[in-house]
């Protein structure tokens, strides 16, 4: 059932990014910086997939950076820059809401504390991670995507999107994985080589489909 969950997974992140596209840079945007929060906030949950165990959140990671591949695909340069600067405002703000959260006495009739606990607690480890390899994987994201687009300028958007992908993912697994998950799962080697071959099958099927949606135009 975990793989079919999986492949639910990445549909509806894939229709929800070019539904945001559809709606404008703003959404885009938006949809952008939520993947990041949500990716790092379901990144302890460890599953059994293909006899592996792994997250389940890479699929937000690689929705992520194609809303930023989509950002200056059809926005430019200067507005994916931007959006980088949200995404990685509203992670750290998030790193420290979550912590201060934590902070508050819970009453005597409280039955939550336990449960934001185990979830918060290594949260801000987490995220402040993911903010430095955020910022370095989605600058690099941006800067090959530019040259690939220079390199194949005729090359249609999927093909383009896909390498840049592969590439500036396979950076963050291993940056993310040694700096986030260290020492917080049972083996950081199978969240290496699973989590990119997951990441790559995600990039993998996102190609296809992406084709089918890339005609749709935003609206202005």
């Amino acid at each position: 059932m975990n793989e079919l969950y999986f492949l639910s997974q990445i549909l509806i992140i894939l229709l929800f990014s070019f539904g945001a596209l559809r709606l404008g840079k703003e959404a885009l945007i938006t949809s952008m910086s939520l993947l990041a929060i949500l990716a790092n906030f379901f990144v302890l949950k460890q599953i059994s997939f293909f006899g592996f165990e792994v997250t389940c959140s890479d699929a937000y990671t690689v929705g992520s950076v194609l809303s930023l591949n989509l950002l200056r695909e059809y926005y430019g340069k200067d507005s994916a820059k931007k959006a980088i600067s949200i995404c990685f405002f509203f992670m750290a703000f998030f790193v420290i809401m979550s912590h201060l959260h934590l902070r508050f006495i819970p009453s005597i009739h409280d039955t939550t504390q336990f449960a934001y606990s185990r979830l918060l607690t290594p949260a801000p480890r987490i995220l402040i991670a993911s903010l430095l390899t955020f910022y370095l994987v989605q600058q690099f994201d941006l800067r090959a995507f530019g040259l690939i687009s220079r390199i194949l300028p005729k090359s249609p958007f999927p093909i383009r999107s896909t390498i840049s992908l592969t590439l500036s993912q396979f950076i963050d697994t291993i940056l993310f994985s040694f700096m986030g998950l260290y020492g917080m799962v049972n083996s950081i080697s199978h969240i290496i080589f699973v989590s990119f071959l997951i990441k790559v099958c995600v990039i993998i099927t996102l190609g296809p489909l992406t084709t089918l949606f890339y005609r749709l135009k935003p609206r202005v």
